[in-house]
């Protein structure tokens, strides 16, 4: 079973789909998503799959298998992950695969001279005997989301070929931009008629997530006044110096570096400018929307406090919404969460549950309706040179795909009126 889930994982990830945070206003934000999202277009119809359409208005590449149970009123459900990589080098992704990985250090580039080492990454050794897929050193790897991908398609695959399987419903959407954070959020919902979906885009075997982040970006605009050094007396304000300031503000406790769990934090994201204006962004992070409301305001109450001290207001704040809490919503219905532990527990998984401290197209799709829990894909070392992933671990994502689908069908129906 899965008999192909390698060899189209290395033809997915040999395709550079880099998004470019620098296009947002694009959809995609590259030509190169694109070009992977047609080709993934004539793939699923090849395969048998119905309704393939690639949509240009959100970028998104969805199918659908029919059930075959039309006497059983099961649910529809939905499974999604996204076919962009994140902002590292990634053309000419050069997979190499490592047979019966013996537990020892890993040379990804011998003539750059360039070892994945046990020392640094302990994790290796969880994978002893498993087929190793990593890369050369120079590049990602692109299991973050094409493994996520492969394991999706191979199960949609078995299915077609194996129609005495019975299911209810089955869509499937991939799609752009996950990694700069607006994939989903342009998903038109209403083209995917499914009571509940998965994203496939966790990590490490186990991991199963069901809350995330509430999730803000604040831009400041610090504006100065550029004068000569030596006439600068009572006349230059520095807007480099303002900024700086400002982020004494943050508490040292609520940072990335020192939280962890449901605790949230202000981020220092990008900061660029000269004597004449500066620009800082920063990301503000809380699992508890009361506290995430409370975080905006302290911002602003920051930003007022600082601009008190000038003549006249030198900062402008603007504060996006970027994504929300997904766990809100799935709480409200838990057939997606709890059956996502039923398929764990059936082939053999131990679920890791855990707050995730970030945010998942998941978060989109609950807040257009779409209960999106999020399931592990396998990978470790996502969005660098040490990316890797193992064939046995995507073939046991495949294997909770397909648990789930065949438990959904002792799910009832729930018609929204």
């Amino acid at each position: 079973m899965y008999s192909t889930i390698l060899e189209r994982f290395i033809r997915y990830a040999r395709f550079n789909t880099r998004s470019n945070p620098a296009n947002k206003h694009m959809i995609p934000s590259s030509p190169e998503q694109v070009e992977f999202a047609l080709k993934l277009e004539n793939e699923l119809n090849l395969l048998g799959l119905e309704e393939v359409f690639y949509d240009e208005r959100d970028g998104f590449v969805t199918a659908k298998i029919s059930s075959n149970q039309p006497d059983e009123d099961i649910p529809a459900i939905g499974f999604m992950a996204h076919i962009d990589t994140a902002d590292f080098p990634s053309e000419n992704v050069n997979p190499q695969v490592h047979y019966n990985y013996d537990g020892n250090d890993v040379v990804l580039n011998k003539e750059l001279d360039i070892v994945m080492t046990v020392k640094e990454f302990p994790n290796l050794k969880d994978y002893v005997g498993e087929t190793l897929v990593t890369t050369d050193g120079t590049t990602l790897l692109g299991a973050d989301c094409k493994a996520g991908m492969a394991s999706i398609v191979e199960v949609m695959k078995h299915l077609i070929e194996n129609p005495e399987i019975p299911h209810g419903d089955i869509w499937v959407a991939f799609g752009p931009d996950e990694e700069i954070g607006i994939g989903a959020s342009r998903f038109i919902a209403e083209k995917w008629p499914v009571e509940f979906a998965y994203t496939i885009d966790g990590g490490r075997t186990g991991q199963l997530d069901y809350e995330t982040f509430n999730a803000a970006q604040a831009v400041l605009t610090f504006t100065g006044t550029s004068v000569h050094p030596g006439a600068a007396k009572d006349v230059m304000v520095n807007p480099l110096a303002e900024a700086a300031k400002f982020y004494q503000k943050i508490p040292a406790n609520e940072t990335p570096e020192t939280t962890s769990g449901y605790e949230g934090y202000y981020m220092l994201g990008g900061q660029t400018g000269d004597l004449n204006s500066v620009t800082a962004i920063y990301n503000i992070r809380d699992h508890d929307f009361d506290k995430f409301e409370e975080r905006k305001a302290q911002i602003k109450k920051w930003v007022d406090e600082q601009n008190a001290t000038y003549a006249y207001p030198r900062i402008s704040c603007v504060i996006t919404n970027q994504y929300a809490n997904m766990g809100n919503i799935i709480k409200n219905d838990s057939r997606s969460f709890d059956l996502a532990k039923q398929a764990y527990a059936a082939v053999g998984v131990t679920p890791r549950i855990n707050p995730m401290r970030g945010g998942t197209d998941g978060s989109h799709l609950a807040f257009k309706g779409i209960a999106t829990p999020n399931l592990f894909k396998g990978s470790e070392n996502s969005h660098g040179q040490y990316e890797f992933v193992t064939v046995e671990r995507m073939k046991l994502a495949s294997d909770v795909i397909l648990s789930i689908i065949e438990l959904v069908q002792d799910q009832p129906v729930v018609y929204h009126i």
